[in-house]
C-alpha cells in the first residue's frame, strides 16, 4: 500500500468515526482522577499567581478550578494529577531546563 492509499484510508475511517461508525476504530480511554486543585496548589508552596504562571495557565482559570465554578480537563488535569502526585515535578523539570 502506498503512503497516499494508507493516509487516504485512514482519512475515510476518521470520517466514518466521526459519523458514529465505530467497526474497525481502536478508541483508547484514559481515566485521570480528579484532583483539589486548591490544595494541590498549596501543597507546592506557591501563591495562587505563582502557580498559574508555573503551569501556563491564567490566574482567573486557577481561582475558577479552586472555586469549582470550572474544572480542569485534558492536559491540565493530567498535570495536576501529576503535581499531585509530587508537588515539585514542574519546578524540577523547569529548574533542569
Amino acid at each position: 500500500m502506498s503512503a497516499f492509499e494508507s493516509v487516504s484510508k485512514g482519512l475515510e475511517e476518521a470520517l466514518a468515526f466521526a459519523d458514529g461508525d465505530l467497526a474497525g476504530a481502536k478508541v483508547h480511554e484514559v481515566s485521570v482522577a480528579e484532583v483539589d486543585v486548591a490544595e494541590v496548589r498549596q501543597r507546592t508552596g506557591l501563591s495562587q499567581a505563582e502557580f498559574a504562571k508555573s503551569i501556563g495557565v491564567a490566574k482567573g482559570t486557577l481561582l475558577n478550578w479552586e472555586h469549582g465554578r470550572r474544572h480542569p480537563t485534558g492536559p491540565a488535569q493530567v498535570l495536576l494529577a501529576l503535581i499531585a502526585k509530587k508537588p515539585s515535578v514542574v519546578q524540577d523539570l523547569l529548574r533542569g531546563a
